[in-house]
């Protein structure tokens, strides 16, 4: 089966900036459930955005760029805005900034509805609501006439995955979806996503800094360092890792029954630096 989405030498500079953000990233992702992780300033979420097209101010290079039969580094914006948000959607971390302030919540959800299928407002509500009750909102129809600044950090999370999730979108990027969700409900939004994969085929790109989450959740993982995979590898193998910057990672978690030492602190070398083929 051909991939959903194809990433080969994607390397990404800001404007201004003297030095790419991100380079030579490559993956491949298939129906399945695909983890990044690393530090904050890692590049994992301009990865996240740059497959979305969401970085107007930066340079895209890379040998492909491919989503299904879609060419995302040459499709013209016209192309972008009928793939983004319908055919793939990206969940972004905090609902503050990312939900209009001076509009309904549930009129954000029917309106990114009705952009990309074709219903009436009666039609779009109703949806708008069935999945405000998938991602296990209480009293949706109350909550659907709510402002932003009227609902919990976790409600208002839900409220943008139900956003991202209404139009069945053959891939997700998921950034820290789960950040602002107490345990109960980030296990229950889990399952929504783990759902997707299995039963609609969606691939599913994690964005986290919680390695427990991904490695029980995910079925691989790319670790990344300073705009570079430095190692990539199953879920199932994370306690494994190899990478000195990997093991780094694991060996700063704090664990339950553990000992009360301070946690060890990464002793970063310059060689993490370079492309993961020339680590191997």
């Amino acid at each position: 089966m051909d991939p959903v989405l194809d990433i080969q030498r994607l390397s990404i500079r800001y404007a201004g900036a003297p030095a790419p953000a991100v380079r030579d990233v490559s993956f491949t992702l298939g129906r399945e459930r695909l983890g990044i992780v690393g530090e904050s300033g890692s590049g994992k979420s301009t990865v996240g955005r740059a497959i979305m097209r969401l970085l107007d101010t930066a340079e895209i290079t890379a040998d492909r760029m491919q989503f299904e039969e879609v060419d995302l580094l040459n499709a013209p914006e016209k192309k972008m805005l009928d793939v983004r948000g319908k055919r793939m959607s990206m969940i972004l971390q905090d609902p503050k900034f990312s939900l209009n302030p001076i509009q309904r919540c549930g009129h954000q959800i029917a309106e990114a509805y009705r952009t990309h299928v074709k219903c009436s407002k009666s039609e779009a509500r109703a949806r708008a609501i069935a999945m405000l009750e998938q991602v296990h909102i209480r009293d949706p129809e109350r909550v659907y006439d709510l402002y932003p600044h009227e609902v919990s950090g976790g409600m208002g999370q839900r409220v943008m995955i139900a956003m991202m999730l209404l139009t069945d979108p053959d891939l997700v990027i998921a950034d820290e979806p789960t950040s602002a969700l107490d345990v109960t409900v980030r296990l229950q939004v889990l399952r929504i996503l783990d759902g997707l994969v299995r039963d609609k085929g969606i691939g599913l790109i994690m964005i986290s800094h919680d390695l427990n989450l991904v490695r029980a959740f995910c079925d691989r993982v790319l670790i990344m360092y300073a705009g570079r995979v430095v190692e990539a590898l199953d879920a199932r193998d994370l306690d494994h890792a190899q990478h000195p910057y990997s093991r780094g990672l694991l060996a700063a978690q704090p664990r339950i029954g553990g000992t009360r030492e301070p946690l060890p602190v990464l002793a970063r070398q310059d060689s993490w630096l370079e492309p993961l083929e020339a680590q191997a």
